[in-house]
């Protein structure tokens, strides 16, 4: 099995090199495109207004100036002599669940994968509640090879990916894998103002502590119950219930 790997936290990421370990327990035809820099929250983003530039690190290891969009093609249609047969993106610094999917490189790494039709996973490492900066990567490596091993083996249907969370415990405490839907967060993010040497106003996008409702079967409640959650996601949008009633709304007069 050939495994393509990828992230948004940069080449050099200590949870690239976890997913790297787990890739490792799967197969030994293991390629690492990643990008050269921090490209998180960039989501689904690709490089157009400016080149791309690549960089080898070693045997069938390369960086990229670009976003984990842009890694997975380069890999996919120059740096890889054949197709993979498996994408993973991560394991990122930090959970993406909720709504944050939908900010997540991460999780935009694997729908590239989906996209070019490759089974594709996405990997997150949760923080611990305290805020500690430090994350349990021995958690995802424990138990990252038998969930994708596992996935491998789901006949899911076509414009899927996977996205997988590992909780905020020590490997041998991980109670167990639930597979989840997403859930809510509260919107949590701000404006910092600060000022320059000369005065001049500056700005930072913040983070504030996010909660959300409980939602039963969520992939927020699995992570605070000490559980892997494993998500199936797609890319259509369609509100499909709201659009037949909107049909009637178009269609009349």
């Amino acid at each position: 099995m050939r495994i393509l790997l990828t992230n948004d936290d940069g080449i050099h990421a200590p949870g690239l090199r976890t997913l790297e370990a787990i890739a490792r327990q799967l197969s030994d035809d293991v390629w690492t495109v990643a990008p050269e820099t921090d490209q998180s929250g960039l989501s689904h983003s690709l490089t157009l207004s400016s080149p791309l530039r690549v960089r080898r690190e070693g045997e069938r290891r390369f960086a990229v100036t670009g976003t984990p969009t842009d890694c997975v093609i380069m890999a996919a249609k120059h740096l890889m002599p054949e197709e993979p047969d498996l994408v993973l993106s991560g394991v990122n610094a930090g959970q993406n669940v909720c709504d944050d999917v939908s900010y997540s490189g991460t999780v935009a790494g694997a729908i590239e994968g989906m996209m070019l039709g490759y089974r594709s996973i996405a990997l997150s490492q949760t923080f611990r509640a305290d805020g500690a900066r430090d994350l349990q990567w021995a958690t995802a490596e424990r138990h990252g090879a038998e969930i994708v091993r596992k996935l491998m083996a789901v006949s899911a249907p076509e414009g899927t990916l996977f996205n997988v969370n590992f909780p905020a415990v020590e490997p041998d405490a991980v109670k167990g894998t639930k597979v989840t839907r997403q859930g809510k967060l509260d919107y949590a993010l701000g404006i910092e103002e600060r000022q320059d040497g000369r005065g001049l106003p500056y700005f930072w996008l913040k983070f504030g502590r996010q909660s959300g409702p409980e939602m039963e079967g969520s992939d927020l409640a699995a992570l605070r119950d000490g559980f892997v959650s494993v998500t199936p996601l797609h890319l259509d949008l369609t509100h499909h219930a709201l659009r037949e009633e909107m049909r009637s709304v178009f269609s009349a007069g």
